[in-house]
């Protein structure tokens, strides 16, 4: 009798043990059963700078005529197209625009102004996702005109230009940026005035859709 209550009560105790010992390392069961899940994030999508795209920008021209005493500045905007290949977060391209420009200065009895001009230029930029910082540099075009009281005289120039900016992806097909170029113009023959080009300084704001 002894013997059969000493086993029972052995028998009693191992269980209570393993028991507790399964709690302890499966927790309660009706708890396990309630946890929530959590799934893991969605991957962040990297925004692309691939593709084709156009738009309009609009700014100021500060400029000096060489060799007179004119400065024509004046507001300028006009329009851009252009075309972006993307490797990782390097981007490269090619930029046309055609800009109307309002600069012009008056000296002595001259007016000289700068209607419009235009540029074709690469792009190199680095990506911070919809950030883009981007440096730029090409060929520059663009008319001068010469008024005086009885007669004027127009030519085209031709040259180089350089800058850089930052461009930014409001959404997957709208982008805005800021830019500034320094246009170069060679100079041209002026019959009554003689041999003059231009030098400007453009800063300008844009707005692009890419498609």
């Amino acid at each position: 009798m002894k013997r059969t209550l000493a086993t029972a009560t052995a028998a009693l105790l191992l269980g209570s043990s393993a028991t507790v010992l399964g709690a302890d390392i499966y927790g309660d069961g009706r708890s396990y059963e309630r946890a929530p899940y959590y799934a893991a994030p969605p991957p962040v999508a990297s925004y692309s700078w691939m593709g084709p795209y156009i738009g309009v920008n609009l700014g100021y021209e500060w400029a000096s005529a060489n060799h007179s005493g004119a400065n024509p500045n004046g507001f300028a905007g006009g329009i851009q197209a252009g075309y972006n290949w993307q490797i990782n977060q390097f981007v490269y391209g090619l930029e046309a625009d055609l800009q109307a420009s309002g600069a012009d200065d008056t000296f002595a009895n001259w007016k000289f102004e700068n209607p419009w001009f235009g540029t074709v230029r690469g792009r190199l930029g680095y990506a911070l996702n919809n950030i883009l910082f981007y440096g730029t540099l090409g060929v520059a075009y663009g008319g001068g005109k010469l008024q005086g009281i009885f007669a004027s005289d127009t030519n085209v120039h031709l040259g180089w230009t350089a800058g850089a900016g930052i461009e930014v992806g409001l959404t997957p097909h709208w982008s805005a940026k800021a830019e500034y170029l320094y246009v170069d113009l060679a100079d041209q023959n002026y019959l009554r005035f003689g041999n003059s080009g231009f030098e400007a300084n453009v800063l300008r704001f844009g707005l692009n859709y890419r498609f």
